[in-house]
């Protein structure tokens, strides 16, 4: 037999064998399914065929049973690495065209696509023991038109086809149980009839108020929208208007009626996730929505063995309805890696729902609006944008530099008519714009002269130094990233618990920008720091949102003493604003329209990192310098699980039983994204353990502060001082 892997069952005391043939065959099946979806089918089953030919090597053979423990005496002689085995025979096979659309997916199923140039091992000669002998797929010709600025797109969805099927095949044979709680949930048919019983409930229960009148009416545009073929939709309805529900029933009926198979709401926020997915599964069942935010990196683990764990563990998207992030969704459609691209063969033929499109970064804003124009048109994806705040995503957009300027969206039908002036008929808040320097007491005095308010702020340190000046009495909350989703998600609980209760007295909460956007607070007064139009309406929004106290105020505020704001795109954004004339009306649409207008003119390039260069070009791609260069984030930090609550009890199952689907699953809801140098300082003071290679915690209980989350002050040493 040809061995494609193995594992001792502990339990009967025998190994368990899967030849390469089983493999291979599971694998084709897999991926030519996925890949039929876009109308290649052939081209998946080809690569499929080819991925592992190598293993037939008298070298891997060996190295497999010897590392495995099956025989710790085999001698491994020559190179038993297998991957670039299939790609030589398929460049033999299939021709030049073969190169970016076969070989290197197959050259990279373990390590990620490369550049090209950079498959150096198709140079060596094929392994003693391997069969060449291989029938040729006839490969059909795509059934779309491929411009340059889709070719890499299509390169990374076959190779998405071939790793989720080589993933799943494997896990189905190594890890059964894991691989029962993929793709479990019902049918969209199904979930139709339950949003129908639950929007019913929820209209029946409602009382009969000027806001929810206004919501009922969105709901019902969007009904008669939904009806429509394939394209790019708009969803613009001030805070407080119903656009979750209103675009997720949008989304649903429009799928129903496309034939689509999944809906994925991509959301620029953690917190937002956690509330959305918490209101999506009381609806629909926990089985039926997939909750993604993780930033575990399987391919960075050294360790063969838990590289293979990590890797299967990874999300693929296979279920009905996906909340996820913006980084999550567009680093994958430009990665490179197989555990982010296995993902992306669920996106076909899927409706994608980009809330608060207004946070899509503009010196991406390029590759992003191409990256969407290319998955409708090739991969029959829908695209619905909603926002308070609609950005200008359609006809030329154009920077402050000559060569700025890029084609947008051609054709993007917004749902809700103009005449329908929802930003008058939702009006229940005014501004009060103060650009006076100030600094954290002055303003954590204004915050004092309020029993009920909230404040946002643009980094976590401001958010940080403006709770701790403020006297802990009633209620007093902290939310910033540095707390775990699951902290984040009980605190906003909390606080929505809190604001219903008229007896309780003092509520006040500091927040950063993860409260900004689709979390549904309401309080009489809202303090914002100083920030661009569209973000200072997100904030008022969270004021007097249903509308119960007239018209309440929503303060904005410099904290120009303190420090500057950070030089790039928040000062770009908030220079934009102060442009505006004074007299505006600043939730009116034409006003909006201006301020973007005015942000555009300010981009010195929508594709900072030059991705076209990369990128568009038939024949020359470069995956991997270009999935490095495409970060949204910058410091998109290092994954550190904490100790909070039951989190114990889950590290104590992973150090003895390592990563598998449903514990990184549980394991993320403990998990804080820190900034590089704040990890090295955490580290230093010996907080964190590596208990498996590439996954760190903190167990030291002190660090994670109730109120604040993770702390990166020395608590270890403050104790000892103490002591």
């Amino acid at each position: 037999m040809i061995i494609s892997h193995l594992y001792k069952d502990e339990k009967a005391d025998l190994w368990v064998f899967q030849s390469n043939g089983e493999h291979t065959e599971g694998v084709a099946k897999l991926a030519a399914q996925f890949a039929d979806e876009f109308g290649m089918a052939e081209w998946g089953r080809a690569i499929a065929l080819l991925h592992d030919k190598g293993k037939e090597s008298d070298a891997f053979q060996q190295h497999i049973k010897k590392n495995s423990g099956y025989d710790e005496t085999a001698k491994v002689t020559g190179d038993f690495h297998h991957a670039f085995v299939g790609a030589k025979i398929a460049s033999r096979l299939y021709g030049k065209i073969a190169e970016n659309l076969l070989v290197n997916q197959i050259y990279s199923h373990h390590t990620g696509l490369h550049d090209s140039g950079e498959m150096q091992d198709l140079e060596k000669d094929i392994p003693a023991g391997v069969d060449t002998n291989v029938t040729k797929c006839s490969l059909n010709k795509p059934p779309f038109k491929i411009t340059s600025a889709d070719f890499h797109h299509l390169s990374r969805m076959l190779f998405s086809c071939l790793v989720d099927a080589d993933f799943l095949d494997t896990e189905s044979f190594m890890d059964a149980e894991s691989y029962k709680l993929r793709g479990r949930g019902e049918s969209l048919q199904t979930l139709e009839t339950k949003l129908d019983e639950y929007l019913a409930i929820l209209k029946e229960g409602a009382a009969d108020t000027p806001v929810n009148r206004i919501r009922s009416q969105v709901q019902q545009c969007c009904l008669d929208s939904a009806k429509s073929s394939k394209g790019f939709y708009s969803l613009t309805v001030p805070t407080g208007g119903g656009k979750t529900l209103s675009s997720l029933l949008w989304a649903v009926k429009h799928a129903l009626h496309n034939g689509q198979r999944r809906i994925i709401i991509a959301i620029p926020y953690t917190s937002i996730i956690v509330q959305t997915a918490s209101i999506l599964k009381s609806i629909f069942g926990e089985e039926n929505v997939l909750e993604h935010h993780s930033n575990v990196d399987p391919e960075q683990i050294k360790d063969e063995e838990m590289r293979r764990q990590m890797a299967m563990a990874t999300e693929n998207w296979d279920a009905p309805i996906i909340v996820t992030t913006n980084v999550q969704l567009f680093e994958s459609m430009f990665g490179n890696r197989p555990s982010v691209c296995r993902k992306l063969h669920n996106i076909v033929n899927s409706v994608i729902i980009l809330d608060e499109v207004q946070t899509l970064p503009m010196n991406f804003l390029q590759p992003i609006v191409d990256s969407l124009k290319t998955y409708q048109k090739l991969f029959g994806v829908s695209v619905l944008f909603t926002t308070a705040s609609q950005p200008v995503l359609s006809g030329l957009i154009e920077g402050c530099n000559p060569k700025a300027t890029f084609d947008g969206i051609e054709s993007i039908k917004e749902i809700i008519p103009s005449e329908f002036v929802l930003h008058d008929k939702l009006r229940r808040v005014q501004l009060d714009i103060n650009n006076t320097p100030q600094n954290y007491d002055e303003v954590a005095d204004q915050l004092m002269q309020h029993s009920r308010v909230l404040c946002i702020v643009n980094t976590r340190r401001d958010a940080k130094e403006i709770f701790n000046r403020l006297p802990k009495e009633g209620i007093t909350l902290h939310l910033s990233r540095m707390m775990c989703p699951r902290h984040v998600s009980e605190t906003i609980a909390n606080i929505k618990q809190a604001l219903q209760d008229e007896k309780n007295g003092v509520i006040r909460v500091v927040a950063t920008q993860l409260v900004e956007a689709g979390v549904d607070i309401d309080f009489p007064v809202v303090y914002r720091q100083e920030t661009g139009l569209d973000s200072l309406l997100q904030a008022a929004g969270r004021c007097n949102r249903e509308g119960r106290n007239g018209i309440c105020t929503t303060h904005m505020f410099s904290l120009a003493k303190e420090h500057p704001l950070p030089h790039g795109m928040m000062t770009f954004a908030n220079q934009a604003r102060i442009s505006l004339d004074a007299s505006s009306d600043w939730f009116a649409p034409d006003t909006m329209k201006e301020y973007f207008k005015q942000l555009d003119c300010r981009i010195e390039s929508f594709d900072a990192k030059g991705i076209k260069g990369y990128l568009y070009k038939m024949q020359e791609l470069y995956f991997s310098t270009a999935a490095k260069e495409f970060r949204l984030i910058d410091d998109a930090g290092m994954s550190l699980i904490v100790t909070w609550k039951d989190s114990p009890t889950l590290i104590e199952e992973l150090k003895q039983c390592g990563p598998s689907y449903a514990l990184m699953k549980k394991l993320g809801q403990y998990t804080v994204n820190v900034y590089e140098q704040d990890f090295k300082a955490l580290l230093s003071m010996g907080v964190i353990n590596e208990i498996k290679e590439g996954m760190y915690v903190m167990e030291y209980a002190q660090q994670y502060d109730e109120y604040l989350g993770l702390v990166t002050d020395n608590k270890l040493k403050d104790e000892t001082i103490i002591i």
